[in-house]
C-alpha cells in the first residue's frame, strides 16, 4: 500500500513538472517486475472498509497513470502477476524482455481482477482479459502479451531491453510536450467514468477478500512461502 501511494505521489509530481516530457517506469532487481498485492497485508485487513481501502490503492494508481498528462513508458524485465499486470496495462507504451511472462492469478485465491480489468481489457480486449482471468494458473508469454496489445516491443535479452528503453524514453521526451499531452488525452478518451468505476470495483474485491475461503487460501500461500 505504501509503495502504491508513493507511486501515485511521484507520478502526480512529475505530471505537474513542466520540464518533464515523458515518464519511464521500471522495477529494481533481476527477478520479477511486480508480484502484485501483498498477501501479508491482505491477511491483516479485518473490515470491508479496510479491505476496500487496500484494493483502492491499485484503483488510485491506475487512475493516476490514466490522468497523468505525460506519456508513461513501462520497462518490464521479468514476470508480472495480478496488480502488476494492471500497472503494465495502464502504461502508454511498454517495452519488455522475453522473460516478462504475465498471469492474472486472482481467481485461484478466491478474488477476481475486477479493479485492473478495465485497463487490461482496454489493451487486450474482452477475449484477452478472459483468456487470462479465467486461466489463473496459466502464464502467458511475453510474445502473447505483445500479440494482445499489452507489450509494444519484446527483446531477447535484458541488455537489449535496457538499451532500447533508455533510447526510446529519451526520443519520446524530445517531442513537443503539448503534442504529447494531447496525444495522451486522446489515447485515454472515454475512460472518465473510471474515477467512479475503479473504486466501486475495489469495494467488490474487498468483500471477496474477506471471505473465509479466500482467507484460508491466502494463509496456505503464505505458509508455503
Amino acid at each position: 500500500s505504501e509503495l502504491l501511494s508513493r507511486l501515485c505521489r511521484e507520478l502526480e509530481s512529475l505530471g505537474e513538472n513542466p520540464e518533464v516530457a515523458a515518464i519511464l517506469i521500471q522495477s529494481e532487481g533481476d527477478r520479477a517486475f511486480c508480484a502484485g498485492a501483498s498477501f501479508d497485508e491482505l491477511l491483516e485487513v479485518a473490515t470491508p472498509e479496510q479491505s476496500a481501502a487496500f484494493f483502492s490503492g491499485f484503483a488510485r494508481l491506475i487512475n493516476t497513470m490514466r490522468t497523468c498528462p505525460r506519456p508513461i513508458v513501462g520497462r518490464v524485465h521479468g514476470k508480472a502477476v495480478g496488480g502488476g499486470v494492471g500497472l503494465i496495462a495502464a502504461c502508454d507504451y511498454v517495452l519488455a524482455s522475453e522473460a516478462a511472462s504475465i498471469r492474472l492469478s486472482e481467481l485461484s485465491i478466491g478474488i477476481a481482477p475486477l479493479v485492473i480489468a478495465p485497463a487490461v481489457e482496454r489493451k487486450a480486449g474482452a477475449a484477452g482479459l478472459a483468456s487470462m482471468a479465467l486461466a489463473p494458473t496459466e502464464w502467458k508469454s511475453a510474445y502473447w502479451a505483445q500479440e494482445n496489445g499489452l507489450f509494444s516491443k519484446v527483446f531477447e535479452s535484458r541488455s537489449e531491453l535496457d538499451k532500447e528503453a533508455e533510447f526510446y524514453a529519451s526520443q519520446l521526451a524530445s517531442y513537443s510536450r503539448e503534442a504529447l499531452s494531447l496525444m495522451k488525452r486522446a489515447l485515454w478518451e472515454g475512460t472518465d467514468h473510471w474515477d467512479h468505476l475503479l473504486p466501486e470495483r475495489a469495494a467488490m474485491t474487498g468483500k471477496l477478500a474477506l471471505s473465509q475461503t479466500t482467507q484460508e487460501t491466502l494463509r496456505k500461500f503464505k505458509d508455503k512461502g
